[in-house]
C-alpha cells in the first residue's frame, strides 16, 4: 500500500464558537496536519468570524442561541454530556480529541468523559494565568467559579494531556498544580511562506504598528505615552492601531489628550494586517500581565512581523524571551516601562542600517524556529505519541462495550 493511500488517523479539534479572527491559529494549525486529518468541531459558526472555507466541520450546538443556552446549562449543572453530541461524535471514529483552551476543556469535561479519547488540552495564556482567586470570586461568570479545582481533577485525567504555547505557559502551568510531567510545549508557529517580506525597504517606512484587543494586558496605552513623547524627534512617523475592545474609548482620549499621531483602524482580517506589515518599520506589543493575572502567551503577532522582516519591540511573558532575538530581531523590555519603549522606538526609526539587520535576522529567525510546518510536524508527534499510548486501553473499551450490549 503506498504512502498516499494508507488513512490517515481522525483528531477532533474543538472550539466553541469557530471561529474568531483572533484565533487564527487554530484554523491554520487544522489546514496545515499532513498524516492526521482534522475536523473542527464546535457548538456554534460565528456569523462574523473567520472563513472555514475546506475544512471538515460539525457543529454540535442548537440553531436557536436560547434553546442552545438553557440545553447547554442542564447538561453542565447535571454533570452529564449531551447524548446527541456523544453519538455524532462518536460516529467520527477519530482516535484523538484535541481542545484550545483549558477553559473549553473543563466545560465540556462531561463529553471528554464518555468519548474516552486520549485528550490533548492546548494551553494559550488567560486559562493559566489568571489568578485562581478571580476565579473563584465568579468574576469568569457563575459556571467557572470552581474552575481551577476542575481544571486540576481534569489533570489527573489519565487520557488528558497538556500542550502549552510557550515555556513561560509550560512553568505557570506547573505552579498551577499541573504534574510537570503532564505538560509539554508546542509552539503554534506561522506560516512563512504567507507573511514574507515586502517590497518596501525597511529604511524607507515609518510606521509604527501596534496589533491586539483592547484590554488591559496588551498594554497599548504604554506605547501611546512612549510614542506621544518621541513623534517630535521622528517627525514622518505614525503610530497605527489594529484592534477593538472595551478601552477603546479610553485609549482614543489618551491619543487626543497626549497629542500622539496615531490612527485606529479596528479590527482587520488577516490579509489587511499582512499589508500593514509590508509598510510598518516595526511592531510594537508592550504586553503587561493584568490585574486578575492574565498575561501573554506568546504573541502570534511577534511571529508574523518577523517573518515579514518587520523588527519588534515587546515585553510580553513568553515572546520577549522565546519569541524574539533581544538586539537581533527587535527589543525586549520590562512591563510598563515607557521609557525603554521611548528609546527603542527611537533607535529603530532613527537607524536605518539597524532597522534593516534586525529585519532580515528576524525573517531568518521565524523561518528556522517558528515555521508552521516545522512546528505541526511536532504536534503531530505528540498526536501519534498519545494516540498510540491508550490504542490497547481503547480497544479493550470498546470489546467491553460491545460484550455489555449482547
Amino acid at each position: 500500500m503506498s504512502p498516499e493511500s494508507v488513512p490517515r488517523k481522525k483528531v477532533l479539534v474543538y472550539k466553541s464558537q469557530l471561529l474568531p479572527y483572533s484565533e487564527t491559529f487554530i484554523r491554520e494549525q487544522t489546514r496545515c496536519l499532513e498524516s492526521w486529518r482534522g475536523v473542527l468541531v464546535g457548538d456554534q459558526v460565528m456569523e462574523k468570524g473567520l472563513s472555514l472555507d475546506g475544512l471538515d466541520v460539525r457543529v454540535l450546538g442548537k440553531k436557536n442561541r436560547v434553546v442552545r443556552k438553557i440545553d447547554n446549562t442542564i447538561h453542565e449543572l447535571l454533570d452529564r454530556p449531551s447524548q446527541t453530541a456523544v453519538s455524532r461524535l462518536r460516529r467520527e471514529n477519530a482516535q484523538l480529541l484535541h481542545v484550545h483552551f483549558a477553559t473549553e476543556a473543563v466545560r465540556i469535561w462531561p463529553l471528554i468523559r464518555a468519548l474516552q479519547l486520549p485528550t490533548l488540552v492546548t494551553l494559550h495564556g488567560f486559562d493559566i494565568n489568571v489568578y485562581r482567586e478571580y476565579w473563584e470570586a465568579g468574576h469568569g461568570g457563575r459556571q467557572l467559579k470552581n474552575y481551577p479545582q476542575r481544571l486540576l481533577k481534569l489533570a489527573d485525567y489519565e487520557k488528558v494531556h497538556f500542550l502549552a504555547v510557550s515555556e513561560s505557559i509550560r512553568k505557570s502551568a506547573i505552579e498551577y498544580g499541573i504534574p510537570e510531567h503532564k505538560i509539554s510545549v508546542s509552539y503554534i508557529g506561522i506560516d512563512t511562506d504567507q507573511f514574507v517580506p515586502g517590497p518596501m525597504p525597511i529604511a524607507e517606512r515609518k510606521q509604527v504598528l501596534f496589533v491586539g484587543r483592547m484590554v488591559e494586558k496588551k498594554g497599548c496605552e504604554y506605547l501611546l505615552k512612549a510614542f506621544a513623547d518621541i513623534q517630535d524627534a521622528c517627525p514622518e512617523s505614525e503610530l497605527l492601531i489594529v484592534g477593538n475592545g472595551p478601552l477603546e474609548a479610553s485609549l482614543k482620549a489618551l491619543a487626543a489628550e497626549r497629542g500622539a499621531r496615531a490612527r485606529f483602524l479596528g479590527a482587520l482580517p488577516s490579509e489587511q494586517i499582512r499589508s500593514l506589515l509590508n509598510s510598518s518599520r516595526v511592531l510594537c506589543m508592550p504586553s503587561i500581565t493584568a490585574e486578575n493575572g492574565d498575561a501573554e502567551g506568546l504573541g502570534i503577532v511577534l511571529l508574523e512581523a518577523q517573518s515579514s522582516g518587520v523588527p519588534v519591540i515587546t515585553s510580553a511573558r513568553g515572546g520577549a524571551t522565546e519569541g524574539i532575538q533581544h538586539g537581533k530581531t527587535g527589543f525586549a523590555h520590562a512591563e510598563k516601562d515607557v521609557e525603554a519603549i521611548k528609546g527603542y522606538l527611537k533607535e529603530i526609526l532613527l537607524d536605518d542600517a539597524l532597522a534593516t539587520a534586525f529585519g532580515a535576522a528576524a525573517r531568518a529567525h521565524c523561518v528556522a524556529n517558528m515555521n508552521i510546518k516545522s512546528c505541526m510536524r511536532i504536534l503531530e508527534g505528540y498526536y501519534d505519541t498519545y494516540s498510540r499510548a491508550f490504542e490497547h486501553a481503547s480497544a479493550s473499551e470498546a470489546g467491553m462495550l460491545t460484550s455489555a450490549s449482547r
